[in-house]
């Protein structure tokens, strides 16, 4: 009697596709200097999905991706995406950015309004073609919504790509950091006024009402509490925060956002925070990066979907970079520094996905924009390290040749 695949088989099998996939095109493809591990997972996540994989083999993919298993994944890809964006609400740091407080608002406010400017253009001409604006989605939302997703900043991968071109602890690394973090912030509040369900209006006043009361005493708890002690209680709060965000109707992970951001990185072992992410980008992230690419669709025709990414590319980088060199002459930096800062902050995979899945999930856009974002943010990404790499060259050839001629030493 032939053996009938069970769900725990198929869904143990989609876990060894999910990782050995993008690992094997990352170590042997070397692609470490155009896109990082969790750049090609990301894109792994769209070629497994029903768009690529599903059409080329259908009864391959409609053997593995069962109802069933699809479920699995979704479960271990929420848990993975809100323990992230609490770890993400964690390292946010704003009394860093207060002790700088007029040049990191003028370059964040800049970096984060421009490519929203350009951003809401592009998705009001979006809105001239029927497939792209969600069902309940108001013409005012899907703007601003799509705007703000040109605008993110990927504050964790950021530091990924800082760490590795060698900026994380450079001063103009811990500059960057601090104008991500402010974007950060009012990315997140963006977000909620989007979310805003005026037929709930009640239950969300209810739950911001409970969250802050809440606060308060869980603060007040932490402080007393040993650190082995708030490694387990930040996760019950999680939860609980996630379950009454979405209880209210602003989304989980809007939720899981708050409930990191009212935490103090100093609670917590710094190196034991940096072994968390690492471990929850290594163990479970890939599961919500394929989770995503299950989500993404072609129905619109590949045509429609690449030149609406194209056009949205061209909004996030254009405006970017228009933003950060405007506050670049106004605060008068030097010759070349606003290029390499807005070239950094256009990072935005893991956010951007997350922002999008909630868009999605809210139906404020259909999957047809969910797939254009998503390219969107690859490409953005994936253009950060090649374009920021021969810029550093150039910068550490210019420090080398200003220190000789100080010290009067011949150029090497």
């Amino acid at each position: 009697m032939p053996h009938a695949v069970t769900t725990t088989e198929l869904f143990l099998i989609a876990m060894a596709i999910i990782f050995s996939v993008p690992y094997l095109v990352w170590r042997l493809g070397r692609t470490e200097y155009v896109a990082p591990l969790v750049v090609v997972q990301i894109i792994a996540g769209i070629v497994l999905g029903p768009g690529v994989l599903g059409k080329a083999f259908p009864d391959y993919y409609a053997f593995v991706f069962t109802a069933d298993v699809v479920a699995a994944l979704n479960g271990v890809a929420w848990w993975a995406v809100m323990l992230f964006v609490m770890i993400a609400g964690i390292e946010l740091d704003v009394r860093k950015a207060w002790t700088s407080r007029r040049e990191s608002a003028v370059t964040a406010g800049l970096a984060l309004g421009m490519p929203l400017l350009f951003g809401s253009a592009a998705a009001w001409g979006l809105l001239a073609f029927p497939g792209w604006i969600g069902e309940r989605a108001q013409s005012w939302q899907f703007v601003v919504a799509v705007g703000m997703a040109c605008a993110v900043t990927a504050l964790p991968i950021l530091i990924l790509l800082m760490e590795k071109l060698g900026l994380l602890r450079d001063p103009i690394g811990q500059r960057i950091l601090r104008y991500a973090s402010l974007d950060d912030i009012a990315i997140w509040g963006v977000l909620a006024v989007v979310l805003m369900d005026w037929e709930r209006i009640g239950r969300q006043v209810a739950f911001l009402v409970a969250f802050a009361l809440a606060c308060v005493l869980f603060r007040r708890l932490m402080r007393r509490l040993a650190e082995r002690d708030r490694w387990y209680v930040a996760l019950i709060w999680l939860a609980a925060c996630a379950f009454g965000a979405d209880w209210a109707g602003l989304h989980f992970m809007v939720g899981a956002f708050l409930a990191g951001v009212v935490m103090d990185a100093e609670w917590f072992d710094q190196h034991g925070m940096d072994t968390l992410r690492h471990h929850v980008l290594l163990v479970l992230m890939p599961v919500f990066f394929l989770s995503t690419g299950l989500k993404t669709a072609w129905t619109l025709g590949g045509a429609a979907v690449f030149l609406a990414a194209a056009a949205l590319l061209l909004a996030s980088v254009g405006g970017k970079l228009a933003g950060v060199h405007l506050a670049g002459r106004f605060l008068k930096w030097p010759r070349g520094e606003a290029s390499l800062i807005g070239w950094l902050l256009q990072t935005k995979a893991l956010i951007e996905i997350i922002f999008a899945n909630i868009l999605l999930d809210k139906q404020i856009i259909t999957s047809g924009m969910f797939t254009a974002l998503l390219l969107m943010a690859v490409a953005s990404t994936m253009l950060t390290v090649p374009r920021v790499a021969p810029m550093l060259r150039r910068r550490d050839v210019a420090l080398v040749a200003a220190r000789d001629a100080q010290t009067g030493s011949r150029p090497r």
